[in-house]
């Protein structure tokens, strides 16, 4: 019966440790909202060195795992993107997700609210997994920009 137990607690031990080691391969709430931290300092140090950092998918610094910065101005314009530089210069404001979401619409008001920052809810590719999934986006206003990184969930 011991043996019994101690196997069974050991396939279930063996089972969760796949969950544990994607979920570690995942960047966290706090990982994005200190990257979109990190980002805003080098922007009010340097604009242009930082978008130039941010839109460089090689830059690990603000590169990682799933999570990447991007910055847009209040109206929707894409002014660095760390997962797609294709679209910088592109206004956005009309993109929705899956579902209709109109995501960086939803973005850019939250900036604009008196907190000037929180987090978004939307469906959206992974850019390890390549699959839409949930995701939240944290955003920060700084100036007439947001300023923002997000979770996959």
């Amino acid at each position: 019966m011991k043996t019994l137990f101690s196997t069974s607690l050991l396939s279930v031990v063996l089972l969760a440790l796949p969950g544990v080691a994607w979920s570690a391969d995942k960047g966290s709430a706090e990982e994005a909202v200190a990257m979109v931290k990190k980002a805003i300092a080098l922007i009010k140090t340097d604009k242009a060195k930082a978008f130039a950092a941010i839109s460089d998918t090689a830059n690990k610094e603000f590169h990682d795992r799933d999570l990447y910065v991007y910055v847009y101005d209040l109206n929707g314009v894409a002014l660095a993107h760390g997962n797609n530089p294709k679209i910088v210069g592109k206004n956005l404001l009309a993109l929705a997700d899956s579902n209709g979401k109109l995501m960086i619409k939803e973005m850019a008001d939250l900036a604009k609210s008196p907190a000037g920052n929180g987090w978004v809810e939307f469906k959206w590719p992974n850019p390890v997994t390549k699959a839409v999934e949930n995701k939240a986006g944290y955003v920060e206003r700084v100036d007439d920009m947001m300023v923002g990184s997000g979770i996959y969930k």
